[in-house]
């Protein structure tokens, strides 16, 4: 029986996704839970698991293709399943060694135990055991991403492949119709170019047609024999399509920007203490396995400001502010994704090498692709570090619902005036932004004051904290 797995909601509203990777070909066989997909959404990359057991038919969307949720994204050809009831079935002839179990009426003094699904029950002449539950009950995974997998309208079945049909193995299935992958735009500019997709070789993900390769047909260019390589041909524009992070980061910063009146303060500090209090802290024991650098040091800082100042830690809701009497600290990483801006929940409780590794996990994490949407929500305030880019300072845009955002610079050997000499220290610059709404530069000044005051000696993190 073929079966098609549709692209399920994983989850908050979702309504496409790119096909990033899949790990299964036609002719695999595959069991239920097995990741075969991984997908990218507005916020992470998912995997997905399978629905069925059975031999992977066909792969339906390309990768790179973005398809709505409901459309079929793999065919599996599974074993056929009897589900009409047990007294309508003919009774089958019995194997020659069949045991009293299996030849005798249902006793309901015995306790049976429900079978797995697929595997052999006494009484049914080894055959799949019956299901115990809705198919869709039975698979927690998805069910965990708000999957609805109950009956859908399902296509129209070529002949020889209805439920009675002799189910045949995929390498011996006569050949379809080759099918031209292509995204729309690209259809509809090879409809305006008067370009032929069927007589294309694509360049693209699995063989899909590219914008470049329409264009290079519409100029006339040959296709290069077989075994030579054309020189690639660089279009004078390139169009990429918004989708993913950065659709939905673009999406948040103008509702960031044009909604929350954004206040941006600086202040240079000599941070020569800290950068000597990470060395020290890298030696111990209990910072062995994880990453210790002066962003740490600020996001304790940055922490126990929030403890001094709580209505920086707040959000505007129309009619109140609301002020957060937890953290959940963000941090901004660039990933080859994209911006994302998980957060390290209830990071207020946190010792200092808890946070250490709370930090470690979470970057780490983001730059692999592999941030679940629920760790990029809920954040009350942010961390975003521009000095790994070189960079002294910004004027960093808040994450809606938030009320700042602080900015650490690059640290640079700087002349400094110590004690009234001149002197080399370690200089940063740091900036917060503040939605004015809800912060006035009084308390602004006081949260960046305090912060730097603790960078700049990191003893006060024990007197303040």
């Amino acid at each position: 029986m073929l079966r098609e797995f549709k692209l399920p909601d994983v989850g908050e509203g979702l309504t496409d996704a790119e096909i990033i990777k899949w790990h299964v070909s036609p002719g695999d066989t595959v069991k239920i839970n097995q990741t075969i997909v991984e997908i990218e959404t507005a916020k992470a990359v998912v995997e997905l698991p399978c629905p069925y057991d059975g031999v992977v038919a066909s792969l339906l969307v390309a990768e790179g293709e973005t398809v709505d949720v409901g459309t079929p994204i793999i065919g599996v050809e599974t074993e056929p399943q009897e589900t009409r009831p047990q007294e309508n079935r003919p009774h089958p002839v019995a194997p020659q060694e069949t045991s009293p179990r299996e030849t005798a009426l249902p006793d309901t003094s015995e306790v049976r135990i429900a079978p797995v699904e697929g595997a052999v029950e006494p009484g049914v002449y080894g055959g799949p055991a019956p299901r115990t539950a809705p198919r869709d009950e039975r698979q927690p995974v998805l069910v965990g991403y708000g999957v609805k997998l109950g009956a859908t309208k399902r296509r129209p079945r070529k002949a020889g492949t209805g439920p009675d049909a002799t189910v045949s193995p995929p390498v011996s299935s006569p050949v379809s119709p080759v099918r031209v992958l292509a995204k729309p735009p690209v259809r509809k500019l090879a409809k305006d170019l008067g370009v032929d997709l069927a007589g294309l070789v694509g360049t693209g993900p699995q063989g899909s047609i590219t914008r470049a390769d329409v264009q290079v047909a519409a100029e006339g260019v040959t296709a290069p024999a077989e075994g030579v390589t054309a020189p690639a041909a660089q279009p004078r524009e390139e169009r990429v399509p918004v989708k993913g992070v950065r659709k939905i980061t673009a999406a948040a910063m103008v509702a960031s920007a044009f909604t929350a009146p954004h206040v941006t303060e600086f202040l240079q500090v000599d941070v020569t203490a800290t950068v000597d209090a990470v060395g020290r802290l890298r030696e111990l024991p209990d910072f062995a396995e994880v990453k210790v650098s002066p962003l740490l040091l600020a996001a304790r800082a940055l922490i126990i400001a929030v403890k001094r100042y709580p209505a920086i830690n707040s959000s505007w809701d129309d009619d109140a502010i609301v002020i957060k009497h937890y953290v959940n600290l963000g941090i901004a990483a660039a990933t080859e994704r994209g911006l994302v801006v998980p957060n390290v929940k209830d990071a207020h409780t946190l010792s200092l090498p808890e946070l250490a590794a709370a930090l470690s996990r979470l970057t780490d994490t983001a730059r692999a692709g592999r941030t679940q949407p629920a760790e990029m929500t809920g954040g009350t305030i942010t961390i975003t570090n521009v000095g790994v880019f070189g960079v002294d300072a910004g004027t960093p845009i808040l994450n809606t619902g938030e009320a700042a955002i602080l900015a650490i610079g690059q640290i640079r050997d700087l002349p400094w005036v110590v004690d009234g000499a001149v002197v080399p220290r370690k200089v940063c610059t740091l900036a917060l932004a503040f939605d004015h709404r809800v912060v006035d530069g009084e308390l602004g000044s006081y949260v960046l004051r305090d912060v730097g005051a603790m960078l700049s000696d990191p003893l006060r993190m024990l007197a303040w904290g």
